[in-house]
């Protein structure tokens, strides 16, 4: 049943966290006590994906609604112009008092200043760790302590300092789990006598796959940074597989030590919502800008189409209209958030926002018969000097994953590297949900990938995308 109520919303969001690094999504790897409070409590959404998994383009795609095509970042180096129409300014509007804290990454000064908000602070591009400095309102200023606590000191503050006459809307950010993974001193020695277990595709060769797989820049065993992502260099003497299972275990070791500050800071947001009676009327969203890899196909990072990189961990507690326990499997994508939250405020929807409002699945705990049962994605940033993933789209249904990498050269230009050559990718999910074998022009898959190639173009019409060329 619907509620007059406007619900207040606290959206708190990660960098990187993966859910397979969350308890309540089965991780074998660690334990997330606090996050799992928000998911026994609400709903877990077990198949909610990012319209481009790079941290910019994620976080302007959830405050606009828009792919980013639409929105204006395609990429980590452009900036968000703030001009433009985002679900704050509509909840400010309609008379929510706002905030943003944390991390914004969207850029700084001029038009990419946070707008919508009546108090902000964000850290400056990636933010650091320890002793972070924060644009308070465009004011550069530097604070003691460990990022995480800081952030969520700053939150509750806020929280402890609101008309209480009105709702609220509070956006939480934090910089972790983010790289290069400096966890704080309380939890440094965390795992420190366990040996975290390997991922399945941990050694996969990349045997079946486009050349954008084994041309990518993230390996674990030969690509981190050892003085600043390992804090260290393996033994002398080891093979080559040790070596790389020792950088395995230190790297996954300190970013679960700073998922365990997420978790805890997640417990005091809770405590602080149910100490100050308004745990009913507040709307608690846990998720992340992307998904990672977790040593998953012998990665770390995200940008790829595959799995691990394109879900997000999105579990939401609204007591009033959520039951307690509650699952679904729809298909959920960030622009779907901000769409969602104007519904609970009773705040019209504009036009040009792509998403689709998920409180019919919250309130049916259910996936409903007319939801979507296909997503588009794109990756823009082309061999860029991170990681040299290829620029990619596709489309993923419920049993199927379609990729193209078409190699376009990142740059306003939009011309196409004449070296390139471009590569399709198809996985049955339902048979291959590690993604380890690509049955592209399998006789077997044809009928499916021409239907699925006539579902990715609709899909590009649909959300006003451009094709890099027909597709064949």
């Amino acid at each position: 049943m619907h509620t007059e109520r406007k619900p207040n919303i606290l959206f708190i969001m990660s960098d990187d966290h993966a859910s397979h690094a969350m308890g309540c999504y089965g991780s074998r790897i660690n334990q997330t006590p606090q996050l799992d409070r928000i998911a026994n409590e609400g709903m877990l959404f077990e198949n909610c994906f990012c319209t481009n998994s790079i941290c910019s383009p994620s976080r302007a795609a959830i405050l606009t609604g828009k792919y980013n095509h639409l929105n204006g970042v395609k990429s980590i180096e452009d900036e968000l112009d703030g001009r433009q129409m985002t679900f704050p300014k509509l909840l400010q509007e309609g008379g929510y008092q706002t905030a943003m804290i944390g991390k914004w990454h969207l850029g700084h000064g001029g038009n990419a200043d946070p707008t919508g908000f009546d108090y902000w602070t964000v850290v400056p591009g990636q933010g650091e760790y320890y002793d972070p400095r924060f644009y308070e309102m465009g004011e550069l200023k530097q604070f003691k302590g460990y990022v995480t606590d800081v952030i969520t000191d700053f939150s509750i503050d806020w929280m402890d300092k609101r008309d209480r006459d009105r709702p609220f809307l509070l956006m939480c950010h934090h910089k972790a789990p983010h790289r290069p993974w400096v966890p704080a001193e309380k939890y440094a020695s965390l795992y420190e006598d366990t040996d975290i277990p390997e991922p399945e595709t941990f050694y996969d060769d990349y045997a079946t796959r486009s050349r954008a797989a084994a041309d990518a820049k993230m390996r674990i065993d030969s690509h981190m940074n050892d003085a600043v992502d390992l804090k260290g260099s393996p033994p002398d003497g080891l093979s080559p597989v040790d070596a790389k299972k020792w950088r395995y275990q230190r790297y996954i070791k300190d970013y679960l030590r700073c998922v365990a500050s997420i978790d805890e800071s997640v417990g005091r947001l809770l405590d602080y919502l149910e100490e100050d009676g308004i745990a009913e009327d507040t709307i608690v969203i846990y998720t992340s800008d992307q998904g990672f890899f977790l040593g998953d196909h012998g990665w770390y990072d995200k940008r790829f189409m595959y799995e691990e990189s394109l879900r997000m961990p999105f579990i939401v507690r609204y007591p009033r209209n959520i039951r307690a326990g509650s699952k679904t499997d729809a298909m959920t994508l960030n622009i779907d958030f901000p769409v969602t939250f104007l519904d609970y405020a009773g705040i019209p929807v504009p036009e040009d926002m792509q998403g689709r409002s998920l409180r019919p699945v919250w309130e049916g705990a259910g996936k409903q018969d007319n939801w979507r049962t296909s997503m588009y994605y794109r990756y823009w940033m082309h061999l860029d000097e991170h990681h040299n993933v290829y620029s990619h789209y596709g489309i993923r249904t419920e049993r199927y994953k379609l990729i193209y990498y078409y190699g376009e050269a990142l740059g306003t230009s939009g011309s196409i590297d004449e070296n390139r050559s471009p590569e399709w990718e198809l996985f049955d999910l339902e048979l291959d949900p590690y993604e380890l074998n690509n049955v592209y022009g399998y006789d077997a898959y044809g009928d499916i990938t021409k239907s699925l190639k006539q579902e990715l173009r609709r899909l590009q019409l649909a959300v006003l995308d451009e094709p890099v060329e027909e597709i064949g």
